[in-house]
Formats: structure tokens, C-alpha cells, sequence
């Protein structure tokens, strides 16, 4: 009979759930304290999952040695962290806050004069049906609205992680445990897990991790690979505050796809004030990275392990983007990617049990 077969029982298992989930989500005593306790943890986990990622293959490396342990190794990668962090930025530091402060004071006098030779070409050629003041007033009213949605933004990035010096003194304790103490995760999600199941439920704890390592890994080489590549591309160019430009690549490209895009509008607004002519070089510089990234360095790195169209990124990073900001572009992609592996995992382990 149909109400006995599995598909049935789970089906309206998950469908109670909801309603329940429903019914409690009008009920502000239940729902206030959840949220805020889970807005107060979201971002110390956040950031600490990351660097987890990021930081146990380093880990995994010191325990090779002898006599080793666990907790040595994870001091020891966190000292030599410390320790490279603080040397990159007194060797950078000074340069970085030179070029910040430049262009700074110099944006806005080159921005003038650029504005000034523009109405003079435009006067001098008088091309038809173009009027020169509402060709300045939509410009000028397309930068307004740019730097009054991107001040919006960051304001909102900003009043979520209000408390960011409580974020930074938590985030290295639960980074020292996720490290320490990750073996004793799986088995403990596993004990939710009937014991007939547990082979496939540490299938999908294996391919979720997989996932994640190596998407938040790969990612994290491929930006610093653009930025790198995108300096010395800049250098030859001559273009004027390249470090800056740079670095400000390395945080854009851990955006897939559209990240280097978003990594090259401060260069192309620098190109600007100078020599037009630059931009048409910044965008063939832009052409040679990417074919070299997207052949050579993503190949390497991220293989076709993920498997996600580049359609798909696209639409997903606009809707996050659109529905919770820059944060929800960060973490749409790791976010997919689990949920298509626990998907196509659920569906196999369906299919071997109940379909002939």
C-alpha cells in the first residue's frame, strides 16, 4: 500500500516539521531569543570554520614530524601565522598606507581635471543630441548613487559585526578546538544517525567536508594567484598606486566569476584620471590573468571537483547578494555546494534501498 512506502513516511515527516517550525515562528518569546542567540554565534563560526579550512592542512604538515602532538602543531601553526602576518604588514605597511593616503588626496584633483578636458572635447566637437549637462548630471548622479549604495553597504557589514573586538578575541578559541577536537565531530553527528544508515551518513559527512576544503582552500590560492598576477600586470603598466590595487583584487576575487570583475573598477577609475588609454590595457590585462587562472591555476588548485556552471554561480551570487548582502555572496557558493552533495547523496542512498 502507497501510506507504507518510505518516500510517504519521510515526506510527511519533513512536512510536520515545517508546520511546526511555522507555528513556532509566530511566536515572538521563541523566535527573539533564537535569533539573537544565533546572531551573536554566526559570525565568530563563521570566521572560525574558515580558517579552519584554511588552517589544518598546515597543521596536518607539522604532525607529520615525530613526536608531535596535536595541540603542539596547532600552536605552533598559529605562532608561525602570527609571526608572518606581522612581517608582511611592516614590510608592506608603510607602502600600502603611502599609496592609501595618495590617492587619497589625489583622486579628487585628478578626478577635476579629467572633468574639466571632457567638457572641453565635448564643447570643441559639439556632437548632436548630446547635451553636455545631462551627460554631467547623470554621471555625476550615477557616482552619487554608487558611493551612497556602497557606503550602505558597508554600513550594514559594519552594524552586523558590531562587536568586532569580541568577534577577534573569540575567534582564535574556537579555531584552537575546531582544530584540536574535529575528530570527534563526524561521530558525534553520527550517533543522530539510525545504525543501518551510518555508512552512508559518513559518505555524506566525507563529501561535505571534501567540498568545503576544497572550495574555501582553493578559492583563497586562486585570489592571492589574481592579485599577484594582477600587480605585476599593473607594474608594467605604470599604473599609479598598484600595491592598493592589488590587494584590493585579492578581496574581490575570493568572489567567484564576478569577483575579478568587481576587483579591477578602482584601476579602471585610477586609468581614468590619466591616460584613457589605459583601461583598453587593463581590461586585455584582465583577459591573459583569467585565461591564465581559469586553465592553468583553477585546474591545479580547485579542479572540476565542485562541478558548478558558471550560470549557476552567477545567478546565486546575484540573489544572495540581493537578499543578505556581501556576506551572503561569501558563503552562497559553500553554502550550494553542501546542500547539492547532501542532495545527490540522499538521492543515491533513496534509490539503492527502495527502487528495483
Amino acid at each position: 500500500m502507497w501510506l507504507r512506502h518510505p518516500f510517504f513516511k519521510y515526506m510527511t515527516a519533513i512536512i510536520l516539521t515545517l508546520i511546526v517550525l511555522l507555528l513556532l515562528g509566530q511566536l515572538d518569546y521563541v523566535v527573539n531569543p533564537i535569533q539573537t542567540m544565533l546572531g551573536t554565534l554566526f559570525f565568530p563560526l563563521l570566521f572560525a570554520g574558515f580558517l579552519y579550512y584554511v588552517m589544518k592542512p598546515l597543521v596536518n604538515i607539522f604532525l607529520k614530524i615525530k613526536f608531535m602532538t596535536k595541540p603542539i602543531s596547532i600552536v605552533l601553526v598559529f605562532t608561525v601565522l602570527i609571526v608572518g602576518v606581522s612581517l608582511l604588514i611592516y614590510s608592506i605597511g608603510g607602502v600600502i598606507e603611502q599609496q592609501v593616503n595618495e590617492l587619497q588626496n589625489e583622486l579628487p584633483k585628478k578626478f577635476e581635471e579629467t572633468a574639466g578636458k571632457t567638457e572641453q572635447f565635448m564643447n570643441e566637437t559639439e556632437l548632436p543630441f548630446i547635451s553636455l549637462e545631462e551627460v554631467k548630471q547623470t554621471f555625476f548622479q550615477y557616482i552619487k548613487e554608487f558611493t551612497a549604495n556602497a557606503g550602505k553597504n558597508l554600513g550594514g557589514i559594519i552594524s552586523t559585526i558590531a562587536n568586532f573586538a569580541t568577534v577577534l578575541v573569540i575567534v582564535p578559541f574556537i579555531l584552537f578546538y575546531l582544530l584540536k577536537d574535529d575528530h570527534r565531530f563526524a561521530p558525534f553527528l553520527l550517533t543522530f544517525i539510525p545504525e543501518k544508515h551510518k555508512s552512508e551518513g559518513k559518505r555524506i559527512l566525507s563529501d561535505i567536508h571534501t567540498t568545503l576544503s576544497t572550495y574555501i582552500v582553493g578559492q583563497m590560492l586562486v585570489a592571492c594567484v589574481n592579485g599577484v598576477l594582477m600587480y605585476i600586470g599593473y607594474l608594467i603598466l605604470g599604473l599609479d598606486y598598484a600595491l592598493v590595487l592589488a590587494i584590493f583584487v585579492v578581496i574581490t576575487a575570493i568572489i567567484p566569476i564576478l569577483g575579478p570583475l568587481l576587483g579591477v573598477i578602482p584601476a579602471i577609475f585610477v586609468a581614468m584620471m590619466g591616460d584613457p588609454f589605459t583601461i583598453v590595457k587593463i581590461g586585455i590585462l584582465l583577459v591573459i590573468v583569467q585565461q591564465l587562472e581559469g586553465n592553468l591555476v583553477s585546474p591545479l588548485v580547485i579542479g572540476n571537483r565542485l562541478k558548478l556552471h558558471p550560470l549557476t554561480v552567477i545567478l546565486l551570487l546575484l540573489v544572495a547578494g540581493s537578499m543578505y548582502g556581501f556576506i551572503g555572496i561569501l558563503i552562497v557558493i559553500p553554502v550550494y555546494s553542501v546542500l547539492k552533495v547532501t542532495i545527490q547523496n540522499a538521492v543515491r542512498f533513496y534509490k539503492l534501498r527502495f527502487v528495483d
